[in-house]
């Protein structure tokens, strides 16, 4: 696929970019859209309190566990057929979910949705990456997709307390149905078909390799909200995971058409991206999750009065974002993931000197400010280094693996960080009170926090040091000569 030319072409394809980044803006809010709402849906549907989690870990699990599978099937099969394909699915789970009367129908749902959300998500941003092949544009693009894909993870919680409480939990599903609607109806209006020309086909063991290394990795990662990290639950599916992975690459190192070949994965500016993406957003993932704990047990905010209170975290993501793309341009990626990380753990140092008898203005907000900024910042940076160099040829799977980190991220981050804070609580509950413990799990988790920024700095500033595709102003043409 090319970009669109002629007449209109431009206005075309700013459309098409709205569409997908609302479509974005849905499938990461179903992220963290339950979670204000899971006790509305414990009482209506009865669920028992270990199965209540799956709720929110069937998303997580179809998600993270599928996106490698879809996004290769996306360059293989067609990236706007797999992307409508996904916003079908997710909307009739969407309705599924919605009117959901028995426990296993909604988690049925869930699961779909995950699903669709596989399908849909990488899909959408290989279409952004083709459609924006220039530099700039393809910086301001990807910029507005990080911003409102953050926007999506951080308002996921406003929107799940102002339904739950004003209307009804299954409203957090049904309001997915007229987004899904005008997609399906406007998308294949504004975006040509685009796939591979080279004649290939799907690399059945990698897939089921890759697919079950990762699935296994994110059920186990989420066991640690019931388990301990010894405890069987976890440790089993996580060494499973281990296994998997190293059947993995011996399979793709002999396979003459792998799910991801090598020579993808051995582009200096992606590798390096993406493994300190893992280290920001398990950074990110868990701040939300403390933060938002942080105001409803230590400030005594409500569902509806935390979600109000995070809103500033969102306008300083969108700051963060409006500047990124300039950044970017003006001082290269590898200067701008520094920054960004820099900035980040800055701000959660700043929120980790947070004492149990600050308020919210004088304690929480101006950290939440600082970190919310470095989040716009990096997020898109880590986009565009993420499918840096990607074509016809790849680039759902490079979209595909910068989803499926952020997603592995994350479930690190709530797995290790936010297990950290607990234990850091229920050790000092006893001595100190509850609100002061609380406060300096808080407190103990985002100084780690912001080491694992300030380590992703220095591995940036290292690795990519002489990487021209991280130079400012190199074209993507010229610093990219991977083979594909």
């Amino acid at each position: 696929m090319t970009a669109p030319s002629g007449p209109g072409a431009p206005d075309r394809r700013r459309a098409a970019l709205v569409v997908l980044c609302f479509v974005q803006f849905m499938l990461v809010l179903d992220d963290t859209v339950v979670n204000v709402a899971l006790h509305s849906i414990q009482s209506d549907l009865g669920f028992s309190t270990g199965n209540l989690t799956w709720v929110a870990n069937a998303y997580f699990l179809a998600f993270g566990g599928l996106l490698l599978l879809c996004g290769r099937l996306a360059d293989l099969v067609g990236r706007r057929r797999i992307f409508l394909w996904g916003v079908t699915l997710f909307g009739v789970a969407s309705l599924l979910c919605g009117v959901a009367q028995e426990p296993w129908l909604l988690v049925t749902g869930r699961f779909a949705q995950g699903a669709g959300a596989a399908m849909a998500s990488p899909a959408a941003l290989a279409l952004i990456t083709l459609l924006f092949p220039g530099r700039e544009e393809r910086a301001k693009a990807l910029s507005i997709w990080g911003a409102i894909a953050g926007l999506g993870g951080t308002t996921g919680v406003v929107i799940s307390g102002a339904l739950t409480g004003l209307a009804s939990w299954r409203w957090i599903f049904l309001i997915n149905l007229p987004v899904v609607a005008v997609t399906l109806v406007l998308l294949p209006r504004l975006v040509g078909e685009s796939r591979t020309d080279r004649p290939a086909r799907l690399d059945v063991p990698g897939a089921v390799l890759g697919t079950g290394a990762i699935v296994s990795l994110v059920y186990g990662l989420l066991q640690t909200d019931t388990s301990g990290w010894t405890e069987l639950a976890v440790l089993g599916p996580v060494l499973l995971a281990v296994v998997l992975g190293i059947a993995f690459v011996a399979v793709e190192a002999r396979t003459a058409e792998p799910l991801i070949p090598l020579s993808f994965l051995s582009v200096r500016i992606r590798a390096v991206s993406n493994g300190a993406g893992l280290l920001f957003t398990a950074a990110f993932f868990s701040l939300s999750f403390l933060l938002m704990l942080h105001l409803q047990t230590v400030l005594g905010y409500g569902p509806l009065e935390a979600g109000v209170g995070y809103l500033p975290y969102g306008a300083g993501i969108l700051t963060g974002v409006w500047c990124s793309s300039w950044v970017v341009v003006r001082f290269g990626l590898r200067w701008t993931l520094v920054l960004a990380f820099l900035i980040g753990a800055g701000g959660l140092l700043l929120l980790s000197g947070v004492s149990a008898d600050d308020g919210y203005v004088t304690g929480v907000l101006p950290g939440m400010l600082v970190v919310s900024f470095g989040s716009g910042l990096g997020f898109p940076a880590l986009a565009i280094a993420g499918v840096h160099g990607t074509d016809e040829e790849n680039a759902g799977l490079g979209s595909a693996v910068l989803n499926s980190v952020q997603q592995i991220g994350g479930a690190v981050g709530l797995a290790v960080l936010v297990t950290v804070a607990t234990r850091r609580s229920e050790e000092l509950t006893g001595s100190v009170g509850p609100l002061r413990a609380a406060t300096e799990g808080f407190s103990h988790t985002l100084t780690i926090a912001a080491g694992l920024l300030a380590l992703g700095a220095v591995l940036i500033a290292v690795l990519l040091a002489g990487d021209s595709a991280a130079r400012p102003g190199t074209d993507r043409k010229e610093a990219s000569r991977e083979p594909a």
